[in-house]
């Protein structure tokens, strides 16, 4: 799961389509693969809108919220048919980032170095799955984690991981400003070069992944929503702090 950032729409066929090259007036089986993006784009964007403050306010509730998520998932997949089931599936990818999300910015939020070590969790069960009749839920934690780590190591590229900690221990006055003083950075040559072979990289690898099956093409749409919300992220630091998440 990315670093909670500034709100996002949620993404449509075109800007997918821009950056995978891809036509945007299909025919059916195509129309369903943009249904199943975006819904995996969906459940991307859904934590700036409601786990970041949710975890802020009750993270203890926030975790046990995973329960009733894991149980609606297991439903979908059980008694659900066609979509429905696919639904089901991606929600139990979710569950896996919504669960390792709550348990780092509940606890342990101060601690940059612990954010993906938490949110791989489940790593391995993911890894174990992904060949067989989950591989669409294994699909979508997979690639939240890694927008997760390629966010995360442009962060420590550039030096703005410093910045995670006392952006979040400031007082209420001077964390917009910390915010900016971070965005800034990344705006010097070395670490533009930085953002954009990580961006780049990400769209690579999706564009090789969408002309596969279903699970490839949710892993793609998982990869370039979380590139769209850390765009955000960056603008909403730089233009009007107080949107993003980490205030």
């Amino acid at each position: 799961m990315p670093v909670f950032g500034a709100p996002a729409t949620l993404l449509p066929a075109a800007p997918f389509s821009l950056l995978l090259r891809i036509p945007v007036a299909p025919a059916q089986p195509l129309a369903g693969a943009w249904n199943r993006a975006a819904v995996a784009a969906m459940l991307v964007v859904l934590p700036v809108f409601l786990q970041a403050p949710w975890v802020r306010l009750q993270p203890f509730s926030a975790a046990v919220f995973s329960a009733g998520l894991l149980t609606a998932a297991l439903l979908l997949d059980r008694l659900g048919h066609g979509r429905w089931r696919e639904v089901g599936q991606l929600l139990l990818g979710f569950t896996g980032s919504w669960l390792g999300g709550c348990l780092f910015w509940g606890w342990f939020r101060l601690h940059p170095v612990l954010h993906l070590p938490i949110e791989a969790f489940a790593l391995p069960l993911a890894l174990a799955g992904i060949n067989g009749r989950w591989r669409i839920a294994c699909s979508f934690y997979l690639a939240s984690l890694a927008g997760t780590a390629c966010t995360d190591t442009a962060m420590a590229l550039t030096g703005v991981i410093a910045y995670w900690p006392l952006v979040l221990q400031a007082p209420l006055a001077e964390a917009p400003g910390l915010l900016t003083l971070a965005g800034r950075q990344l705006l010097h040559p070395s670490a533009l070069l930085t953002v954009a072979a990580a961006g780049s990289g990400l769209i690579l690898v999706a564009r090789r992944l969408w002309p596969g099956g279903s699970a490839s093409r949710i892993a793609a749409a998982v990869l370039l929503t979380t590139l769209v919300v850390d765009g955000l992220f960056l603008a909403a630091a730089l233009l009007s702090p107080r949107l993003s998440g980490l205030i």
